[in-house]
């Protein structure tokens, strides 16, 4: 390759086609790939743009809540349960990792007891019969959304999901590509077959159904998941159960559209029902073939869950149900609490029938005078456009706390009107 030497003088001149001239003048290829080329022939800044997924999600709303709150201001924002995890699920854990078994890797899918044990709370609490080899341990109930977005929604394809609802079905379905598309709730907050039924079309890749549901306690009917899962069957689009509060049910019935179609995964963890939201533990199951497709994607992106957190689960589920028991009687008094609450202040709220959470209707200007005097609570519009007008409130907090929180939210009303 002969190159005039001013040539060869105008390409050292400049520092990266310099760079690219040195490589191919100098005829040695050794340690040189297309991308360290690519990379040296792109302009300044290039390499460190963004993926255009990841670019369309944010930090939630509900986290910047949180920031703007004082270090004493009563927490009414939390996603998690104020009680202890069961002590038989935390001895699980210590016992595993005395004996040795949480030092390395577990099968990807999880340990066999384990996935023996979720089996079996399906065959107990859902009258469903589960393989253990359709299930797989995942890194909490985010990890196994993340997997059914993955394993079934390409570039471009729509997933149906409740609005207001949980904030990672809109991120998750960004993250993989496809279009969200919320739709709106009942006036009691429950997620309406028909509107679902009516927002599916040709580039429908999945819905997602939550119940009991965060952020509004709303519980579906056994007819409503009926109608989902019939749904899933006759238009071939999965239906994603996300049943994480499943156990946390005051009023009506948790019932899984699994029981009745078999185009439906299922989420699940242990995280709320046994106050276990740090170890990061929970699972997803489906027909055979899909839970093949989503190990794909969990082997390579997390390997295995947790071995202890593992361990901490089989006890959780195997073990004594008395703590989830307790943990409900203690919910639903305070929830009942914050109902009369909101009544005495004049505030219209759909009667939360499972999770920990009250979603009223509240004036404008309530959040920011709530979270001024003190308590913090979640703007309605951080779980979708059609939750503006409304505030979500945690009840997984004491109840003393929680009288106090109703007492400033009173007067914050009062202000505001």
């Amino acid at each position: 390759m002969n190159v005039p030497e001013q040539t060869t003088n105008s390409y050292t001149a400049d520092c990266k086609f310099g760079k690219i001239f040195a490589i191919l003048h100098g005829g040695s290829f050794r340690n040189v790939t297309v991308g360290s080329i690519i990379a040296l022939a792109l302009p300044d800044g290039d390499m460190t743009d963004f993926s255009h997924r990841v670019e369309q999600v944010s930090i939630s709303g509900i986290r910047e809540v949180f920031e703007a709150a004082g270090e004493d201001a009563i927490n009414l924002g939390l996603g998690q349960p104020d009680f202890p995890t069961p002590e038989h699920a935390r001895q699980g854990a210590i016992d595993a990792i005395q004996a040795g078994k949480a030092d390395g890797y577990t099968s990807n899918k999880g340990t066999e007891t384990l996935r023996e044990a979720i089996s079996e709370k399906h065959t107990r609490d859902n009258d469903l019969d589960v393989d253990p080899e359709d299930i797989i341990a995942t890194s909490g109930g985010s990890e196994a959304l993340h997997l059914v977005m993955e394993a079934h929604v390409d570039a471009g394809e729509e997933v149906i999901f409740p609005d207001p609802g949980f904030v990672s079905y809109d991120a998750l379905t960004h993250l993989a590509g496809g279009t969200p598309k919320p739709v709106p709730l009942r006036d009691d907050l429950t997620l309406d077959p028909a509107t679902v039924e009516d927002a599916i079309t040709e580039d429908t890749a999945l819905f997602v159904v939550n119940s009991p549901a965060n952020p509004t306690g709303a519980v579906q009917s056994p007819e409503d998941m009926r109608e989902f899962a019939r749904i899933a069957d006759e238009h071939d689009v999965l239906c994603c159960s996300d049943e994480v509060y499943e156990h946390i049910v005051f009023e009506g019935e948790h019932r899984s559209p699994a029981e009745f179609g078999d185009n439906v995964v299922v989420v699940n963890a242990c995280s709320k029902t046994y106050s276990m939201t740090g170890w990061r533990l929970g699972w997803v199951t489906g027909s055979t073939e899909r839970v093949e497709r989503m190990l794909r994607v969990h082997q390579y992106a997390q390997a295995c869950a947790s071995a202890p957190a593992q361990y901490a689960a089989e006890a959780a589920l195997t073990g004594p149900q008395d703590p989830v028991d307790a943990m409900v009687t203690a919910f639903e008094e305070r929830r009942d609490v914050v109902l009369d609450g909101f009544e005495d202040m004049g505030l219209d709220c759909p009667t939360p029938k499972g999770a920990f959470y009250a979603m009223p209707k509240v004036p404008d200007g309530w959040v920011d005078e709530v979270i001024d005097r003190g308590v913090v609570v979640v703007p309605g519009n951080a779980f979708g456009e059609h939750g503006e007008g409304y505030a979500r409130i945690s009840y997984a907090t004491g109840m003393d706390e929680l009288k106090e929180a109703i007492e400033i939210m009173d007067a914050a009303t009062q202000a505001v009107r």
